[in-house]
């Protein structure tokens, strides 16, 4: 899942940043309406967390930017302002949901989730292909039963790919969906990350590889 934070708060984005890398997400930041405008017209988003009150361009101009797209990303509204009217405003503006600050980071994670889950294309919650069941929400995944302890990089290719199953991905997709976009193009971070995946699978195997196509569940 790949998630844009806009805040202006340059300390509270980095919390948040790195509290949803932690839960497996690839986060971009923003901190004002003028650059998020501009990483989206490059990126594809599945979740914008959006403060209100931006500088360069109001978060309620945003959100309806956003909302007026074709395949947007789904927008959560996060500011300091929680009255019943500043909730209808931002709801009224194109908001999916609306979180006031001060939140509880776990909250914020659900909703993030519950969002992603509410897109268009989005799949059911429990992601299959054969014996391997993926729940993102629990963050757990298992191959006939058994658990599979796997890192928080590895459970998102593997979340990824089962999205995208019967697809490929490519090493660029993964990185877009996975990483974020400070990575490196021309890493070998998702070739080893797929490597120690398989292993941890096991027998037989399941991840397709396909040169110069890219990686799919088979």
């Amino acid at each position: 899942m790949r998630v844009l934070v806009v805040e202006d708060a340059r300390a509270l984005a980095a919390v948040v940043a790195e509290g949803l890398r932690d839960q497996g997400m690839a986060v971009d930041l923003a901190y004002d309406g003028l650059e998020a405008a501009g990483k989206l017209d490059v990126n594809a988003y599945d979740v914008v967390v959006l403060d209100r009150d931006l500088p360069g361009l109001h978060g309620d101009t945003l959100c309806q930017m956003i909302t007026a797209r074709d395949g947007r990303a789904m927008v959560l509204m996060l500011t300091a302002a929680g009255s019943a009217d500043d909730r209808v405003r931002g709801l009224t503006a194109g908001a999916d949901d609306y979180l006031a600050k001060p939140f509880h980071f776990p909250e914020l994670v659900l909703r993030i989730r519950a969002l992603a889950r509410r897109q268009p294309a989005a799949r059911p919650r429990i992601l299959r292909a054969g014996e391997i069941e993926l729940d993102p929400v629990g963050r757990t995944a298992t191959r006939a039963g058994r658990p599979l302890a796997l890192s928080v990089k590895e459970f998102a290719v593997l979340e990824s790919l089962l999205r995208a199953a019967p697809g490929y991905l490519s090493s660029e997709d993964l990185l877009e969906q996975v990483w974020d976009e400070h990575a490196d193009p021309f890493t070998n971070t998702v070739t080893v990350t797929i490597g120690r995946l398989r292993r941890k699978l096991g027998d037989p195997g399941v991840i397709n590889t396909t040169p110069g196509v890219g990686y799919r569940i088979t």
